[in-house]
């Protein structure tokens, strides 16, 4: 059976690499591996969403769904030097992979978890995610419907994803499912969509 990137465990031995990128304006080496999603680059969809880098809070908690090798939180985590930046994923050899990369580059301040060991009593000035639309559409209302009603009031999600995976759909079941949540469009690039969505 083949591994994908949400397996929480995947099979097989963690055959690493390095690979160079750029990330908030730096270059930086980092370790991927496969059966994590994008392993060779920053994936277009990332690339479009830390275009809007400018816009995440300076401070307090900020969330990374699905963090993967890491780009988001690491982006995140070098643009705002004194939030507290929380990568989630349920696949363990990603999260090895974010606490790798993030030790590598200095950044103390990514805490690195499965969605299960986040406080419960935290809310998030920020969230950040590519979330995992090859999950399905039930789960992926899930994971929304779990994380986004634990903004701040006032606070702010950026959501990248592609058009033809149902960007247009999900804007709409968001605006239509989750309370206190205002959601509006707010780039369009090389097919996907970037959405902010604002706590009430």
């Amino acid at each position: 059976m083949p591994t994908h990137y949400f397996d929480e465990s995947p099979q097989g031995e963690m055959k690493t690499k390095e690979i160079q990128v750029s990330l908030d304006g730096r270059d930086v080496t980092v370790t991927t591996s496969g059966a994590i999603f994008s392993p060779d680059h920053v994936d277009t969809g990332t690339k479009i969403l830390l275009e809007q880098l400018d816009e995440a809070p300076a401070g307090g908690d900020i969330l990374d769904i699905g963090c993967g090798w890491g780009p988001i939180a690491l982006a995140l985590a070098m643009h705002s030097p004194k939030a507290t930046i929380w990568a989630i994923d349920v696949n363990e050899r990603a999260r090895e992979l974010t606490a790798m990369n993030a030790s590598k580059l200095g950044l103390s301040n990514v805490k690195v978890c499965h969605p299960n060991e986040v406080p419960t009593d935290i809310e998030f000035t920020g969230i950040w995610s590519n979330p995992p639309i090859r999950v399905g559409k039930e789960v992926l209302h899930e994971i929304l419907n779990a994380w986004l009603p634990r903004l701040e009031t006032g606070a702010e999600a950026y959501l990248v994803v592609q058009k033809n995976l149902g960007a247009d759909s999900l804007q709409r079941w968001i605006a239509a499912s989750i309370e206190n949540i205002d959601i509006e469009r707010v780039d369009t690039a090389k097919a996907f969509r970037v959405l902010r969505a604002t706590k009430g």
